[in-house]
This record gives C-alpha cells, sequence and structure tokens, in this order.
C-alpha cells in the first residue's frame, strides 16, 4: 500500500477528501473503477458529521457521496480501506451505514441505490482478479452490490496501457518504481498526492 495512507488511512483520506474543492479528486476514483459517467456529485457529510462520537472499530470510510449518472440515475457511492479483521463484516455493516443514512437528509431525495468500493491491503477472495464485484439478493432491495478491491493482486504488463484504473492502482499500491508516471500523467492523482504531502508535512500529533 501507498505509504502516504498508513496509520488510520480511512481517517487520513476522508480528512483530506472531504470538501468540495476535492470532489474530483473522488470523481475521478469512482468513474475509473465503475465505469459509469458521473453528471453531478455532491457529498453526504451526515457520517462525518458522527464519527467523533462512532467508537474506533466503527470510525470507518474515506467518502460517502451521492452522484447523478448521464442518464440521470442517482447512485449513492461509499468508498473505505478494510483492515484484515472481519472484512466480511465491515463490508456489510459500511454498506448498511451507507445506504440507511439516506434516511437522515432532509432534502426529499428519493432512496436511491447504493454501491460500496471497498480496498484491501491483502488477499481476501479466491478469484485471482484484483478487482470484483459481489452481489447479494435483497428482499429489501434489488440487489446488494459491493466491490472489492485486493492491492496485492494487482500486477501491469510491460508494454501495457497506461490507463486510468491501472494508473490508480499504481498509486493505491505505492510502488516506487511506477508512482511517479501515475502521478505525471493523470492530475487528479497528482493533486491527491501533493494534498498528502501537505498533510503529513502539517500534521501534528493528535
Amino acid at each position: 500500500m501507498n505509504r502516504k495512507f498508513v496509520s488510520k488511512s480511512n481517517r487520513i483520506l476522508r480528512k483530506v477528501l472531504n470538501s468540495k474543492d476535492n470532489l474530483d479528486i473522488i470523481q475521478d476514483f469512482i468513474e475509473a473503477f465503475l465505469e459509469i459517467e458521473i453528471k453531478e456529485i455532491k457529498l453526504n457529510s451526515y457520517l462525518e458529521s458522527k464519527s467523533k462520537n462512532l467508537p474506533a472499530e466503527e470510525n470507518f470510510g474515506i467518502a460517502d457521496v451521492r452522484v447523478k449518472l448521464e442518464d440521470n440515475e442517482e447512485l449513492n457511492i461509499g468508498i473505505q480501506f478494510i483492515d484484515g479483521y472481519y472484512a466480511q463484516n465491515k463490508m456489510l455493516l459500511y454498506y448498511a451505514q451507507i445506504h440507511s443514512n439516506q434516511l437522515e437528509y432532509q432534502d426529499n431525495r428519493k432512496i436511491a441505490k447504493t454501491i460500496t468500493i471497498n480496498m484491501l491491503d491483502f488477499n481476501y477472495l479466491k478469484s485471482e482478479n484484483y478487482f470484483n464485484k459481489i452481489v447479494i439478493p435483497s428482499k429489501a432491495e434489488n440487489v446488494i452490490e459491493l466491490y472489492v478491491l485486493e492491492l496485492p493482486k494487482f500486477r501491469i504488463n510491460v508494454g501495457e496501457m497506461l490507463d486510468k484504473k491501472n494508473a490508480w492502482m499504481l498509486y493505491l499500491c505505492g510502488r516506487t518504481n511506477e508512482i511517479g508516471q501515475a502521478i505525471e500523467e493523470f492530475d487528479k492523482i497528482k493533486k491527491l498526492d501533493d494534498l498528502l504531502k501537505n498533510y503529513w508535512k502539517n500534521e501534528t500529533m493528535e
């Protein structure tokens, strides 16, 4: 994993990314992995507003956003890192939080389909693919949709095109001999890298 993320990765990235000025980074990441085009994106601030009252084991999640696609479909999307303990429970609990929090907003929004992207710094699923979609049937909803991104499984072949998804993976994995190209060629990744550098430069003990 990229060493700029160490020490409570979700908290650090949440502090860095959860502002209107940095929604373009979150949008770029989501579009790369879900292969969708986002017309509008806005932060759902409910989880952040109560994060100080959550016990450490429940204080997770990088971003919780509401997006509108080109066809006007709306999605509720959450992004989180997961450590090696109780991974399945954390995926389902996070999904439940992101989905049910829609009831807390007072803007007459309709309940939208929820998707979560779960990043793991360890191998968890039997699949050899580093990026997998898990669909769980649900009586209340059509499906529960979870995406699992396992960093150790990512490989890029020599000469393979560096598209946006591969660039994000190189950056997330933090492979020092390849990360520079991702930063150089993709402006949103460079913006995040600069934000993290500034964060660590100004970080104080809490």
